[in-house]
């Protein structure tokens, strides 16, 4: 059994045993710190923590690992509920294409962008694959990272989407993070069904799925629902289709326009919907009252000049926000989410104790892990990080070029 002590914590950070599973509204701002503490690990399960007033015979175990924090926090581990971090290569002749006048979504048309990344994804082999992806899953951690949530959606054939979801099943196997698999064959339509939606529709729903399910590859089933790619009416009966293998949807809508997408979403039962640049007063009403998740991804702001989610809004209309990396080769090559956290307080309001929520427990929920994941409680087995020795957790988004994550404890 491996035991792990640290003590001398300058500020334990969510911790309690009451802590709820969504915080929403002005509830984000508050952050739970038990300053001069200490938490006891066995296993990786927390069996005890509190002040060190409280440390009492705990610190007498044999085979102990002894961590001493002194001007260091410890608090739940970053969960990214949203990346793309299965692809081929990075796609940095686009971001010269950007710089030099061209949208992403002139990039897209012209056969870049998600085709890009399908292309070069067909030509690699699973091991290949997998073995880049498990480097950067290392990184992430690094970062700070607890669990991530990976998509498809560079393959875009039975063959090659199969491909990625299994790269993905064994990612969760091997990693030593939680790793949930989101089916997302309706990231883009191929060339070759351009114009022919139903055409390629129907091989998501005649091929890709039943495959998906036999080997049970997924636990979500995503959508871009956004013009110039699947419109409300093709997600609708995408996710249909999907609901009925048992994958529930997280989807990807309003990132450069608001077609009605969050409120389909909602009404067929999304865990989450993501992107959320552009919202309307009927998007922030329907999100209102329900279980889904509204995720924000302000690094995919950042990298291509769009607007930034209207956090202030949302929470303002009472409603919970998470943040994700969104860390992929074309829009996001980054999935630090330290420096997510930072975006969030600098260019959307944020607090710094609100965009820590929106990292920790309601990114857990957003990834179906509020039972082990964001919060720090008797039982559980949440990864925890440490900082660095720093004046204040916020800090940590003020200083965001320096890297403030000293260990994380899985």
């Amino acid at each position: 059994m491996r035991k792990i002590l640290i003590k001398n914590i300058k500020g334990l950070v969510q911790a309690g045993e009451d802590l709820p599973m969504v915080l929403c509204g002005a509830e984000m701002a508050n952050i739970p710190l038990i300053p001069d503490a200490f938490v006891a690990l066995e296993d990786g399960e927390i069996v005890a923590y509190g002040p060190m007033s409280e440390l009492q015979g705990i610190d007498d175990w044999r085979d102990l690992e002894l961590v001493d924090a002194e001007g260091k926090y410890v608090m739940p581990a970053f969960c990214d509920s949203h990346t793309h971090t299965v692809f081929a290569r990075s796609r940095e002749e686009e971001f010269v294409d950007r710089i030099n006048g061209l949208s992403y979504e002139d990039i897209a048309l012209r056969g870049g962008g998600i085709l890009n990344s399908a292309g070069r994804l067909a030509e690699m082999s699973e091991e290949d694959l997998f073995n880049q992806a498990m480097k950067r899953i290392e990184q992430l951690m690094a970062y700070g990272t607890g669990a991530i949530e990976i998509k498809s959606g560079y393959g875009l054939s039975v063959e090659a989407e199969i491909k990625m979801l299994r790269v993905i099943k064994r990612l969760k196997e091997k990693a030593p993070i939680a790793v949930k698999a989101t089916f997302l064959g309706a990231h883009a339509f191929p060339k070759e069904y351009k114009e022919n939606h139903r055409g390629y529709i129907d091989l998501i729903k005649q091929e890709m799925l039943p495959k998906i399910a036999a080997e049970g590859l997924a636990d979500y089933i995503d959508v871009f629902c956004e013009r110039n790619y699947f419109s409300v009416d093709e997600m609708e009966e995408i996710l249909l289709e999907g609901k009925k293998y048992g994958l529930v949807p997280k989807v990807h809508v309003n990132q450069f326009s608001a077609l009605g997408g969050v409120a389909k979403a909602v009404e067929l039962g999304a865990l989450s919907v993501d992107h959320l640049e552009e919202m309307t007063e009927d998007d922030i009403t329907a999100l209102k009252n329900s279980a889904c998740m509204p995720t924000i991804l302000p690094s995919c702001s950042h990298f291509l000049g769009i607007p930034f989610g209207d956090a202030r809004k949302m929470i303002s209309a009472g409603l919970p926000v998470a943040l994700a990396s969104d860390f992929n080769p074309g829009s996001t090559p980054s999935g630090n989410l330290g420096f997510v956290w930072s975006l969030a307080c600098v260019k959307m309001k944020l607090t710094p104790e609100e965009a820590l929520n929106a990292l920790t427990i309601n990114a857990a929920y957003a990834m179906g892990l509020s039972d082990t994941h964001g919060r720090i409680a008797l039982g559980r087995k949440s990864p925890l990080l440490m900082t660095t020795q720093i004046p204040s957790l916020a800090y940590i988004p003020y200083a965001f070029g320096d890297m403030h994550i000293e260990r994380i404890f899985i």
